[in-house]
């Protein structure tokens, strides 16, 4: 049914808006406030808290940045002296002092007496260290050697000792005994001399004895090792004397 009111506007009753939908509105508009106010912080607060942390970081990165730069460079420096080190051990390893190599065949040389186990020096001398790959050879040391001897087990005396002593630490043991005699002069001492050749090989580096005294090949307890180690330096000048009687004998 439709209801007609015909009062005048004066005395019709005014409608209230409902409580129901004033509740809906406020909420409404209560709930777009907080997400206003939401996004506010959320784009200025937390915007303006993070760009004063990426400065803060920045300054720090600013700080730490020489010192990276730094620190690289040492490593690069550390890397170079790796390589010069491993350079000079391999150096090292392949080296020979040949002064002590000498000091230590006279000090078998200088085993043997006067003669009472064998009498022997040397001249022509050389030393040839090229390496040969395909044949496996290291180089070699060379020289003429003389035995105040005729009797051949003194020099079989001698090449046991040197193969015995540090000489041979870095150097193949050295070939059988051979050689020749020269004709008898009573007026030379020794009267007669047995002459034999000495050939000693090099090892190969990784088998050599180490600056530092340690990888030893030969017995340690070997006569010339004893006697020969325990022989004072002094000793070493008997030889050019043994030398003089061999010019005597030219």
């Amino acid at each position: 049914m439709i209801l007609i009111n015909l009062l005048p506007e004066e005395f019709r009753q005014k409608r209230r808006t409902p409580i129901k939908f004033m509740l809906a509105v406020t909420a409404s508009v209560a709930v777009n406030a907080s997400l206003v106010a939401y996004w506010a912080w959320t784009a200025f607060g937390v915007a303006a808290e993070v760009k004063s942390e990426l400065n803060v970081l920045q300054d720090t990165k600013a700080g730490l940045e020489p010192q990276v730069a730094y620190h690289r460079d040492l490593e690069k420096e550390s890397k170079l002296f790796e390589a010069r080190e491993q350079m000079l051990k391999k150096v090292t390893a392949n080296r020979i002092s040949w002064s002590r190599k000498i000091d230590e065949l006279i000090d078998v040389v200088n085993v043997g007496g006067d003669g009472e186990k064998y009498l022997v020096w040397f001249d022509d001398l050389s030393v040839d260290q090229k390496e040969n790959a395909r044949s496996k050879t290291f180089g070699k040391l060379k020289a003429s050697g003389h035995s105040g001897s005729t009797n051949p087990s003194h020099v079989a005396n001698f090449l046991d000792d040197l193969e015995t002593s540090p000489f041979c630490f870095d150097f193949k043991p050295p070939a059988p005994p051979e050689g020749t005699q020269t004709s008898k002069d009573e007026g030379l001492m020794p009267s007669e001399v047995w002459n034999f050749p000495l050939d000693a090989e090099l090892k190969a580096p990784e088998e050599r004895q180490r600056p530092d005294g340690t990888m030893p090949t030969a017995d340690p307890k070997g006569p010339a090792a004893k006697g020969g180690k325990g022989a004072p330096k002094g000793d070493a000048k008997n030889a050019p004397a043994k030398s003089g009687e061999e010019k005597k004998r030219k």
